[in-house]
């Protein structure tokens, strides 16, 4: 189970914080940041992690506007060796080496098959997605603040 902040509380939820599970999904409509279980129709984009490179090896699965801000919760951290980045040409995705979007960062544009992480394999510890081209300026921005946009989904921490 994941927490997960978004950026509006359930409607008549007395407690802000839910729990969201392995297969349920983000929703975007966002306001105010919380932290509740949430659900998505963004299909895109989406990310696909393997441990391995050429796309082998255990794999994860993600789609729409996220940060994860720790691959330990998926029990994927410093694991990732190849990628599958899919949606439409302004997708950006943005690698870190550190938990909580800190240390050394790659940045990619579009869609991208990478079959071999070469610079930056078994490395990676948090990443940010996104639908949109993300500036170097709003890259900066969550590097200084350790979060996700306020409209984006982010996975806080496993309980």
């Amino acid at each position: 189970m994941f927490y997960l902040r978004t950026a509006q509380p359930a409607r008549g939820a007395r407690n802000p914080f839910s729990i969201l599970q392995r297969g349920d999904h983000m929703r975007a409509r966002v306001r105010k940041a919380a932290i509740r279980k949430v659900t998505t129709k963004q299909l895109l984009p989406r990310l696909i992690l393997w441990s391995d490179a050429n796309f082998t090896g255990r794999r994860l699965s993600f789609r729409g506007n996220l940060g994860v801000r720790n691959l330990v919760d998926f029990n994927f951290n410093d694991v990732l060796s190849s990628f599958s980045f899919i949606g439409g040409a302004n997708i950006t995705l943005v690698l870190f080496a550190d938990l909580n979007y800190q240390g050394q960062r790659r940045i990619f544009r579009g869609p991208i098959d990478l079959a071999l992480l070469s610079n930056f394999n078994d490395v990676t510890t948090s990443f940010v997605m996104s639908r949109r081209r993300l500036s170097i300026t709003e890259i900066n921005r969550i590097q200084s603040r350790g979060a996700a946009p306020n409209n984006f989904a982010e996975v806080l921490k496993r309980r």
